[in-house]
Parts: C-alpha cells; structure tokens; sequence
C-alpha cells in the first residue's frame, strides 16, 4: 500500500543562515530604539555597530548603506501593521461593512501605540538625505494600505455613494498606477470614491498621530474613547450604522 503523498518541506535554514537572520533582526531592532531616543536621524550604521559590539565592517555587510536599512525597516513594519489591520478587518463578514471599517482604525491606532517607533518612521518626519534604494518596495507598501482602506469605501459606496454625489474628481487627480489597481479590483467605484478613501485615512490617521507624538495627552485625558467617537462619526458619514 502506498503511503500519502506528503507536501514538500521548507527547506532548513543552516546555522549560518539563522544567525545572519537574528543579526539582521537585531540590527533593525537598535536602528528603532536609537531613532526613539534621538530622532529618525540617529538612525547610523556606526552607531548601531558601537551598539551592538561590532566592528562598523561587520555591520556593512548587512546593510550597504543606512538609506538600506530604513528602507528594509520601512518595508517590514509595513509589512507587520498591514498584517493587523488587514486580519482585523477580515475576522468581520463581508456584509459588517462598519464594523470592518472601525475594525481597521481601531486597530491602527492599538499597533501605533504598541509601536510609536515604528510608527513615527513611515508616518512621521522623513530622514534627511534618505534616498530608498528600492523606492517600488516603499511606494508598494504605501499603496498597499491605501488600496486597503480603498477596499472598504467600496464595500461602503452603495450607502455612501449619495453623500458624494455633488463631489466631482477624474482619475487622472490620482496616481497612476493606483488608478489602475483600484478599477481593476473596484470597477463600479467612481473617482469621487478614491477620494473618499483618502479622506477616511486622514481622519484615521491624525488623531492617531497627534496621541504618537505627544500632541493629545496635554488636551485629552481618553485619547481612545475621542478616537472611537471619531470613528462612528466616520462610518455614519458614509452612511452605515456604528456598532
């Protein structure tokens, strides 16, 4: 009798490979705490190096440059908030338009607290003379989430779509190649609906970012609960009901 076929395996890292991948990690991880203690622009592969008790030709042969380890850092906290977002808003069915909507923000605004580092890097003040070596890894990160949120608005756009009627925009007010994404994924959604997209986003966005970097607490003392108020405020904007 023949056994079951069995799936192949992932090929096993080797030992070298397992420590270039924690050094790698470790590297990313001081890069972080050095930009939360002085800025994006402490961000140095000389003073990563001193750090970590290496030489700073040990470090070079990681990252080339410094602008190669912000971009591997953009792209992997990317990475990592889109994952949360993205699993927030697909535990919800389909037709819970709202709550997949709240879910998003609520759960932006929990990892950008869980991780201000992180976020003050992909959303705060950029680096001084940084230049992405691989800038189509940042800008696909970037336009990943914003075909997210994108998504949703066209999830939401049979009840929304009233309260934009009067709002005239032509696809060519967008990037391009976003334009071609989303009329491809979304082809009944009207250019008025990208722009929506974009304003939901920055209404997420700002309260999130003023409580990151220290603007809120002075004013507000539950920062979350003005944040889930302005959250409802969004999805009734768009028509739906808050949970």
């Amino acid at each position: 009798m023949k056994s079951a076929t069995q799936p192949p395996q992932p090929p096993t890292q080797t030992r070298r490979e397992r420590l270039r991948a924690e050094t790698s990690a470790e590297i990313k991880a001081v890069a972080l705490r050095l930009m939360a203690d002085g800025g994006p622009d402490a961000i140095s592969l000389r003073a990563i190096a001193r750090e970590m008790g290496m030489t700073a030709g040990a470090i070079y042969g990681y990252f080339d440059t410094r602008d190669a380890l912000v971009t591997a850092l953009i792209v992997d906290v990317y990475s990592e908030l889109l994952a949360a977002v993205e699993g927030a808003r697909d535990r919800l069915p389909a037709d819970d338009v709202a709550g997949r909507i709240v879910a998003w923000g609520v759960t932006l605004r929990a990892w950008a607290i869980a991780n201000p580092e992180g976020f003050r890097l992909i959303y705060g003040d950029s680096l001084r003379g940084y230049e992405p070596p691989l800038q189509e890894a940042v800008t696909a990160s970037e336009k990943r989430a914003c075909e997210g949120l994108t998504a949703l608005i066209a999830e939401a756009w049979p009840s929304a779509a009233n309260r934009y009627c009067d709002e005239v925009y032509a696809w060519a007010d967008f990037d391009e190649a976003l334009v071609e994404k989303v009329r491809t994924a979304h082809p009944d959604l009207p250019p008025a609906g990208a722009a929506v997209a974009m304003r939901v986003w920055g209404r997420m966005y700002g309260l999130v970012a003023l409580e990151v970097f220290g603007r809120l607490s002075p004013l507000a003392h539950d920062p979350a609960r003005l944040y889930e108020d302005e959250l409802k405020a969004l999805v009734r904007d768009l028509g739906l009901t808050p949970a």
